[in-house]
């Protein structure tokens, strides 16, 4: 068995090599050619998996280590009878930390705010979840729920009065509620002046080019973008202007990779008549963060966007052509630092507030 991975999927070799051999590649580059003789193809988020790049091929299963699934062609796979599975939820924890990582460096008083939450699914749905526990006040639009199910859910309208705005909805087109530029140039232009503004979600759910055209006529809306349009050759206009610009590397957590990795082969393993199995892990005790830490400077202390912003930045400031800002792109994806979620680290405090975030207690 010949399986083709995404070089940027962590234990892929690890897990599949019992079953065949494992060829890494750089996932923008997968081409139909490299598939030819494969017959399990394993990506993340860049690899646009369709008839073109399958077509002539013999794979029989396909695995996606992420949540979203706007690029595969799941109506093609299964006009093809070829098996899919990604791995939603893998990596929610990870993209709730951004989150408050951009609220504690952009709002630091952020729970007394109120934080509307477009889309309120794996991600989305923790982060409402995560929010309430904290007493945070939170309104949700998700026009797929109902009020039995989130109790803040309600109209987009009401969108306009929140303080900080956090995007965690799929890229729909041709739908009866589209998500495609739904925060377009006449959205923007309602936002509370003053308001946050975060997507890690997908990029087209904000119209860039209106977002480029607010922010240079002197909005001041804060922006935090980690999903860009036209990834990875983004707008560097846009990104000068954005207060915090990040490499969509928001669910990019040791625990979220890993995750989606081992989600997927458990599906894989169930498409072969066996049971799941989990990797052997060794045992790493919690890394203690400081016991007079406030629960902003834990979350800060856990991972600080602001270093991706600055390390973004620095990466992408000089480059002249479309090519090079996506070499560029790519190349922080594949080379980011390892960065561990708020389980990873303890907190010797008695407030129940970091218990609620998933911090650990020491032992």
């Amino acid at each position: 068995m010949k399986i083709v991975a995404d070089q940027n999927m962590p234990l892929a070799e690890e897990l599949f090599a019992s079953f065949g051999q494992v060829l890494l590649l750089p996932g923008r580059e997968i081409t139909a050619a490299d598939l030819i003789d494969a017959d399990v193809l394993l990506v993340r988020s860049v690899t646009q998996v369709n008839r073109q790049l399958l077509e002539h091929s013999k794979i029989k299963f396909v695995g996606s280590a992420t949540i979203g699934t706007d690029h595969i062609d799941t109506a093609y796979l299964h006009s093809a009878g070829i098996e899919f599975a990604h791995a939603p939820g893998c990596n929610a924890e990870a993209v709730v930390q951004y989150d408050l990582s951009v609220m504690c460096r952009l709002m630091p008083d952020w729970q007394s705010k109120t934080v509307g939450i477009v889309g309120c699914g794996n991600v989305g749905g923790r982060l409402y979840r995560r929010l309430s526990d904290l007493g945070v006040n939170c309104r949700v639009y998700d026009p797929f729920l109902t009020s039995d199910l989130v109790a803040d859910i309600g109209s987009f309208d009401q969108l306009y009065s929140c303080d900080i705005i956090c995007l965690h909805t799929p890229i729909t087109k041709n739908t009866e509620f589209p998500t495609h530029h739904l925060f377009d140039h006449e959205v923007l232009l309602k936002l509370k002046p003053d308001a946050l503004l975060i997507n890690a979600g997908r990029g087209a759910v904000v119209d860039n080019k209106a977002l480029l055209a607010c922010l240079e006529s002197g909005s001041r809306l804060q922006v935090a973008l980690d999903v860009w349009e036209s990834e990875p050759q983004l707008d560097l206009s846009l990104m000068a202007l954005v207060t915090l610009a990040t490499p969509h590397i928001a669910g990019y957590s040791l625990e979220g990779k890993t995750n989606g990795t081992q989600m997927v082969f458990d599906a894989f393993l169930q498409s072969q008549g066996k049971s799941a199995q989990q990797l052997q892990k060794s045992e790493v005790k919690c890394q203690a963060l400081g016991d007079r830490a406030s629960l902003e400077e834990a979350i800060l202390l856990s991972y600080d966007v602001c270093e991706d912003d600055l390390r973004m930045r620095a990466a992408l400031a000089d480059l002249v052509t479309a090519e090079a800002v996506g070499l560029a792109f790519d190349q922080l994806r594949k080379t980011y630092p390892v960065r561990r979620e708020f389980s990873f680290y303890s907190v010797p405090s008695e407030d129940e507030n970091f218990k609620r975030l998933g911090f650990s207690r020491p032992l």
